[in-house]
């Protein structure tokens, strides 16, 4: 274990590093954030324990025997520990072998009963004699970086000072940075007004504080960075504004402006949780569930370091214009610390065309992929690839394998005597898609009004795959349906992820299963 190591290992935050910070921040009159203040305090230790050391060994001569020393001088000797003596006497030495030298008698500050006699004076070459003072470090003094022991233990040093920092009644945190509170500047209603109007003159948003600092020409003649952690803090309490930045940026929206889609999740997009037992899922069913990794599936990502990933469309996402939260795309898409809207910018990997895209993590959808599915006609269950932007971390790249359009059959989706019926027919496709999930249909204004009929009749799981079984059945020699494809066609009436579908079909006697995934209608 290193010197790093073992100090982070030692570190625990007290009221007296609380009682600095708060000075250091005060004095500075600027807002730091959480590494800054943990690097201030690193520092501040490294700092008194070095002073403490050094006062402990003032006036402390390293023992030579080539020196001279009196009495009441302390000596430390370098072969013995470093251990620390008083000098209580001193006399002529006597030997025939040496030239005139002197004898010290010390005491020892770590037991004083203890006390021994030491050569001084000695002209006869010796090597202690060849000791450099200045080169000796003292007992506990070492050369330390403090971001070396931020970095050891970086994690548990910052969640601890975090934890005490919120504890605090003298400290704000906004935009992950601390300031004082007794500092903040007052920013009146006037200063909010002007906000609300240069937001409003730029669509909305988003725009940064310092971009609306600068719009409004500054709100006194404080530093810029207290100008902005004040307003901040004025507009979080406001609800007209919306902070929509991700992690470590701080974004301004107008709320009356944010799309209601992202305000509101749309009624197609709500999971209302089904009771099931996981158990009843066989190992080939959990492999398929993963296969899927619907953004209501429990699935947890072994390793959350992901820059590209794919998902297959499904029809409320495809025709709500979102796009799911799954396991591997919340490892993609921007988070925030507490907003729960985060303001993207959407590129098309075809084209280089921009668009606004805003997350919305707590009901695990990202909207804003209307305009993207609709130009590149995009059909349920095609395959869409997300993947970070290199240069910034708040533009996310969305593309798909296109190819030139070639007639296909797909299953159509017919609105008849309130149900779901399904016809397949040719049309053309150009991207690459999952045949399993694929579904279309020219009567979306009719599949709107059997969704809304199936949430407002709460209509039970078990019957709607009944239905899909009894229709799509036609389509197929073997009288067999795809479990993925009871998925894809379930979620056209409510939202759902495979697990409690699969569930119902190995539990509810009215299906059978006939291998590799396929069900039909139970014969009675």
């Amino acid at each position: 274990m290193s010197h790093s190591q073992a100090w982070a290992g030692k570190l625990s935050i007290t009221d007296d590093d609380l009682d600095y910070l708060t000075t250091l921040l005060l004095e500075r009159e600027t807002p730091l954030s959480l590494p800054e203040l943990a690097l201030a305090l690193i520092e501040n230790r490294l700092r008194t324990e070095s002073d403490t050391i050094k006062k402990r060994y003032d006036n402390v001569h390293i023992y030579r025997p080539c020196d001279t020393y009196d009495v009441g001088q302390r000596i430390m000797f370098t072969t013995l520990g470093y251990s620390v003596a008083t000098v209580t006497t001193v006399r002529e030495g006597n030997n025939p072998e040496h030239n005139s030298f002197s004898v010290v008698a010390v005491q020892f500050d770590d037991d004083p009963n203890r006390t021994r006699e030491f050569a001084v004076q000695l002209t006869t070459p010796h090597p202690l004699s060849e000791i450099d003072p200045g080169s000796i470090t003292m007992p506990g003094e070492v050369d330390l970086d403090p971001k070396a022991i931020l970095k050891a233990d970086r994690a548990r040093i910052l969640d601890e000072l975090r934890q005490r920092l919120n504890a605090s009644d003298e400290l704000v945190v906004l935009a992950n940075r601390w300031f004082p509170r007794s500092l903040i500047l007052d920013i009146n209603i006037g200063h909010l007004h002007l906000a609300d109007a240069v937001l409003d003159l730029n669509e909305g948003g988003p725009m940064t504080t310092e971009e609306i600092l600068q719009e409004i020409g500054g709100v006194g003649n404080a530093p810029d960075s207290l100008q902005a952690f004040s307003l901040i803090y004025a507009m979080s309490k406001d609800d007209r504004f919306d902070e929509v930045g991700p992690t470590g940026s701080v974004l301004w929206y107008l709320t009356r402006m944010e799309p209601p889609e992202v305000r509101t999740p749309p009624p197609a997009l709500h999971y209302t949780p089904i009771d099931y037992d996981p158990s009843l899922l066989t190992e080939e069913m959990r492999a398929l569930e993963a296969e899927i990794d619907d953004e209501y599936s429990p699935i947890e990502l072994d390793d959350d370091d992901i820059d590209e990933a794919s998902i297959a469309l499904l029809y409320p996402h495809r025709r709500m214009g979102t796009f799911p939260l799954n396991a591997k795309m919340r490892a993609i898409f921007p988070t925030a610390m507490r907003t729960p809207r985060v303001f993207v910018t959407l590129i098309d990997g075809q084209d280089g065309e921009e668009s606004t895209g805003w997350v919305v993590r707590e009901e695990r959808y990202v909207y804003g992929m209307g305009r993207f599915y609709r130009k590149h006609k995009l059909p349920i269950g095609a395959y869409i690839t997300i993947s970070q932007d290199e240069d910034d971390p708040g533009s996310i790249v969305i593309d798909v394998n296109s190819y030139k359009p070639r007639t296909e059959y797909v299953r159509l989706i017919s609105p008849k005597n309130g149900q779901m019926s399904f016809e397949e027919h040719k049309r053309a496709i150009g991207a690459q898609y999952d045949s399993l999930l694929i579904l279309g249909t020219d009567d979306i204004a009719g599949v709107d009004a059997l969704g809304e009929q199936a949430r407002q009749k709460r209509t039970p799981l078990a019957v709607i795959i009944r239905n899909i079984l009894a229709d799509m059945a036609r389509l197929s020699p073997q009288q067999a349906v795809h479990a993925k494809t009871i998925y894809s066609a379930v979620n056209v009436l409510r939202r759902c992820p495979p697990g409690p579908i699969l569930a119902t079909l190995i539990s509810n006697p009215d299906f059978e299963y006939v291998g590799n995934h396929y069900w039909k209608l139970a014969e009675k």
